[in-house]
């Protein structure tokens, strides 16, 4: 048991190595300033987002996402415009819009086609049983993350969960962040109060600032989230191939904020099994050296500003690594990020966003929400994936605890019958949003855990399998979501509220999630913890 269990630890961290060189240098980039935000701030929802001609998905309206539309036009990269659209910001001066996308569209890729097929590629092994997916990161990035610690803190947190999957799972990881461009958030309401004054909604760093003086929209963030964005992956890409992710010295990774010394133990356990294997393939010659030192983490967001994505989208050719190219083959590539996502609010059939996310090469998620219908899943996997590419797409389902089991089933079904092959993501975070009794938005780990717990048994008894978590989470001894180990309660959330949205799974409690999510798989094994 020792021997095969470690054999897949030191198989799933030689995944791949991240050698790239970097790409873009951190050079005259404007920081903005922050103020801790409000507790307990209402959002007000009495006014819709502005539409092109208001169309049926309106967030106001009666959503009919089931209209038919042909797709059988061909696709480019701002073929979107011609469809109807929701969560459309709306600029006070369009002419400083153009000069945004204009400089957008001269810089250099974020990523590259050759990273993006690799991450297709693993895809399909979690489609396909082979592999896990961790995808986990902030809410709402903020342009203020993009500096040293913030950024190590949440490299070393996934790196130390999916040691933890891996130990549990017997599989290879992985690891997708939230991060290097999550910076825009769907809303609501276009506006909300803030102390009895109506403002613009806070709608992400893209879009515009969470101060109250810097709720207006400006298209000059629209290049400021392109160099925040790749001055965060550089430091990613810089800091991997540095060692932080060295298993050599895996105790050189600190806890931060884990004081609980449960846990403290049965990570110490996991990295001495590592060691241990370390130590075998020393003895008996095995060349560890480069292998073990550095891991693959590609980079993702929500695929919500299309003038954006638009403007990173290049016909590139296929790379080397994709074994369906032919000389001089070229596909359309997303250069903004490795996976995009399509979130629940815009998932309308016949509106832009599923028409821009056709297109494109890189692998997508699809947020699964509680008033998608069976039917509607599967023409949508139709229409994005027409020659069911097996991983192509990621599921990432969000019910809530007392949703899944009415709803998971049904869809686990279609989309078996339909014979697309995907990978089923538990989101275990958005559907179990609550506010307090004085208005604090939060989530309980138990319902956390709840969702995830069913979304194993019930991918089991329809004989599927759950293939990766996604959460929001953060590196740093946030209280935002109550419950867990250490016992928060509501009282706690005052102590360190820093969320600038939803609230995120602090070190403490993402570790424990791991730790218990990798426990369903030792008992599922059979196999002692």
């Amino acid at each position: 048991m020792f021997l095969r269990a470690n054999s897949h630890i030191l198989s799933s961290l030689c995944i791949g190595s991240c050698r790239f060189s970097a790409l873009h240098r951190c050079c005259g980039i404007s920081k903005v300033g922050r103020n801790p935000p409000l507790l307990g701030r209402l959002t007000s929802p009495n006014h819709a987002f502005h539409t092109h001609s208001r169309p049926k998905g309106h967030p106001e309206e009666k959503l009919n996402m089931t209209d038919k539309i042909s797709y059988d036009g061909e696709w480019n990269p701002s073929s979107w415009r011609s469809k109807p659209r929701v969560q459309v910001v709306t600029y006070p001066d369009e002419s400083h819009l153009d000069p945004a996308l204009k400089k957008l569209r001269t810089l250099p890729p974020i990523v590259t086609p050759t990273e993006i097929q690799k991450l297709r590629q693993h895809l399909r092994s979690v489609a396909l049983g082979e592999a896990f997916l961790l995808q986990g990161g902030d809410c709402a990035e903020l342009f203020s993350y993009c500096e040293d610690d913030a950024i190590d803190s949440k490299i070393k947190l996934l790196l130390q969960m999916s040691l933890v999957l891996i130990w549990g799972s017997n599989k290879p990881v992985v690891r997708i962040a939230r991060m290097a461009g999550q910076y825009a958030k769907p809303r609501s309401s276009a506006t909300e109060k803030v102390n009895g004054q109506e403002v613009p909604s806070f709608r992400g760093d893209i879009l515009n600032g969470f101060e109250l003086d810097a709720r207006v929209p400006d298209p000059d963030r629209l290049v400021q989230a392109y160099f925040h964005s790749a001055t965060t992956l550089n430091y990613v890409r810089a800091q991997i191939s540095s060692g932080i992710a060295d298993l050599h010295n895996p105790l050189d990774w600190g806890l931060g904020h884990v004081r609980d010394e449960t846990l403290q133990q049965q990570y110490k356990t996991i990295v001495s099994s590592i060691t241990e294997s370390l130590k075998f393939m020393r003895t008996i010659g095995a060349d560890t050296a480069g292998q073990l030192q550095t891991v693959e983490l590609f980079t993702s967001h929500e695929g919500l500003v299309l003038d954006y994505e638009e403007a990173l989208t290049r016909s590139l050719p296929r790379p080397k690594n994709d074994l369906s190219r032919k000389d001089g083959d070229r596909a359309w590539y997303n250069t903004s990020a490795h996976f995009l996502w399509i979130g629940d609010r815009t998932r309308q059939l016949t509106h832009g966003h599923v028409e821009y996310f056709r297109g494109i090469e890189n692998p997508i998620g699809i947020k699964v929400g509680p008033t998608m219908k069976n039917e509607e899943l599967i023409e949508l996997l139709d229409i994005v994936n027409p020659n069911k590419e097996v991983g192509k797409v990621t599921l990432i389902t969000r019910y809530g605890e007392g949703k899944v089991e009415e709803l998971l089933g049904g869809h686990i079904d279609a989309v078996k019958k339909s014979g697309h092959v995907v990978v089923w993501q538990s989101d275990p975070m958005h559907g179990n949003t609550r506010s307090t009794p004085t208005g604090i938005k939060t989530r309980h780990f138990s319902s956390i855990l709840s969702e995830v717990s069913s979304a194993l048994r019930i991918h089991q008894q329809h004989g599927s399998f759950l293939g990766g978590i996604h959460l929001e989470l953060t590196g740093d001894a946030v209280t935002e979501c109550i419950g867990g180990s250490e016992g928060l309660d509501e009282d706690d959330l005052s102590l360190n509220y820093t969320t600038y949205c939803d609230p995120r799974l602090n070190e403490k409690q993402a570790l424990e999630m791991a730790f218990l999510v990798a426990g369903h798989y030792r008992k599922q094994h059979g196999e002692q913890q």
